[in-house]
């Protein structure tokens, strides 16, 4: 019984030092994988009230303060009516990239909430970006007939 516990401890213990191991070296590795900073971390922008139709754009600067160079495999928007446009080279430790997002409000009426989803090589592996704009109806060829 002494002999049977005494396996069980040693056993334990070794279990127990290994994963600790195991954690400080996973923990090492997350600080140095790539990550993505935003300048000034404008990650949500307002573009205001634009009219039906009206196409803007906005470009988010961001760095690469990890050790090991960024790749971002894809970047996804929440709707059709916006469209992202990214780095395809892997972006070095201390070097800059330049997300372009453009949203067309052709269709769309009243507040319009937007996320850009990037998927890189980072720890947690998406980062979104969000816009927001209110968005005022066209005038109709009814309303500007009356006038």
């Amino acid at each position: 019984m002494k002999r049977s516990l005494f396996i069980v401890l040693t056993l334990w213990g070794l279990w127990s030092c290994g994963s600790t191991q195991d954690k400080s070296a996973s923990s090492s590795l997350d600080d140095k994988l790539p990550k993505i900073e935003f300048a000034d971390d404008i990650k949500n922008v307002d573009f205001g009230t634009i009219a039906e139709g009206q196409q803007v754009e906005r470009k988010f600067k961001f760095k690469n303060t990890g050790d090991f160079p960024l790749i971002i495999n894809n970047v996804s928007a929440s709707c059709g009516c916006t469209i992202p446009e990214w780095p395809r080279d892997p972006i070095g430790p201390d070097e800059e990239g330049t997300i372009l997002v453009r949203f067309n409000s052709k269709g769309k009426q009243g507040p319009q909430f937007k996320t850009v989803t990037i998927f890189a090589n980072t720890n947690p592996a998406t980062n979104d970006i969000q816009f927001k704009a209110d968005v005022t109806p066209a005038p109709t060829a009814d309303s500007t007939a009356a006038k």
